[in-house]
């Protein structure tokens, strides 16, 4: 076994220093670093001799952990944001992995993991890629409106491709590059009827029987919009808490609460179903957008103001097609302690 460390002197130094007379005082009395006493050039120690009791020892234990460390699983993983709608992305093309439940819920913890108001998984599919969405709960989600632009944005920058088809379990989705790193994506034709959404009974989708009559849309999620004269002053926690629980939405819901600023711009804000509060979310200003033209209280193009920035929602008849800015914020690895410290 090779030491840590080697440090040797050269030739001339190992031959004995007649022509230097070095004063005692400038001899150390103490080795330093388990150097040896014996004097050099100017009083330094000479580097030909390393009190190394123990280190082979303990480069040994150093290399098999080092190796047993090497052996077990890590998880590369993206951080990505789509105006402050946070996402950690794994690449499964690249590292095959199974997410779990309880992987999701501790990776998605802001204090004991990573946080992310969705995880997504990249996937080989039919189309370019296949994507998998995850709640900070650790439930699926069928669509993610955010998360599929800024990894749409992840794969153009791969490519060198400005348009992509994305498999997700709401469809194959359009996205296109649209110019000064914004990105648009095909979000589909929204589920009106009650069945889509879905709802736990037949009724109007327009205007459900509940206090405000809100508005309940699916794109490939169930929403619930309300339409309020001042959204800075609703109590987003307590309110979005209470209906995404609501009896008519049986798979629970999204909410969302509207100000119409104007015939083409929407001040919005969102609970988000498995997550809580976020500061925007794609698929809800897409199903608000989609609310506010059925009422007639908009045209079907509109700006949405979200807490986090500002998303262009166009209801085409070829569907929803969002367009926004994205964020690929750093990239990381989760470690194998972290991994094997999941239940």
């Amino acid at each position: 076994m090779f030491p840590l460390c080697s440090l040797s002197q050269s030739t001339h130094q190992d031959q004995p220093l007649k022509s230097h007379k070095v004063p005692k005082k400038l001899i150390s009395g103490t080795s330093l670093g388990g150097l040896s006493k014996k004097p050099g050039l100017g009083g330094q120690p000479l580097f030909d001799k390393i009190h190394s009791t123990g280190v082979d020892s303990f480069s040994d234990r150093g290399y098999m952990r080092a190796m047993q460390e090497q052996s077990k699983p890590t998880l590369p993983f993206m951080k990505m944001h789509g105006l402050g709608n946070d996402f950690v992305v794994v690449d499964a093309r690249v590292h095959p992995v199974t997410i779990t439940p309880a992987l999701a819920r501790a990776i998605a913890d802001r204090h004991f993991g990573i946080g992310f108001d969705q995880l997504a998984v990249i996937d080989t599919g039919t189309g370019d890629a296949k994507l998998t969405f995850f709640n900070a709960d650790g439930t699926l989600s069928a669509a993610c409106g955010n998360a599929t632009r800024c990894i749409a944005r992840y794969l153009m920058d791969e490519t060198g491709r400005s348009s992509l088809q994305l498999t997700t379990d709401r469809g194959d989705l359009t996205a296109q590059d649209a110019g000064n790193r914004l990105v648009s994506v095909n979000m589909g034709q929204p589920q009106l009827n009650w069945d889509g959404v879905p709802l736990a009974k037949a009724m109007d989708t327009l205007e459900l029987p509940i206090d405000g009559a809100p508005t309940a849309t699916g794109m490939g999620n169930p929403h619930c919009t309300f339409f309020v004269d001042d959204v800075a002053s609703i109590d987003l926690d307590r309110r979005g808490a209470q209906y995404e629980h609501h009896s008519l939405y049986p798979n629970r819901t999204n909410v969302q609460f509207a100000q119409i600023i104007g015939p083409d711009h929407i001040r919005m804000r969102v609970w988000e179903r498995g997550v809580g509060v976020t500061l925007a979310s794609g698929s809800s200003s897409c199903a608000t957008a989609v609310a506010a033209a059925r009422k007639g209280l908009t045209g079907r193009s509109v700006r949405i103001d979200l807490d986090g920035g500002t998303l262009q929602i166009d209801w085409r008849e070829d569907g929803v097609w969002m367009t926004g800015p994205t964020m690929h914020v750093s990239s990381g690895t989760l470690t194998a302690e972290f991994l094997d410290s999941i239940k």
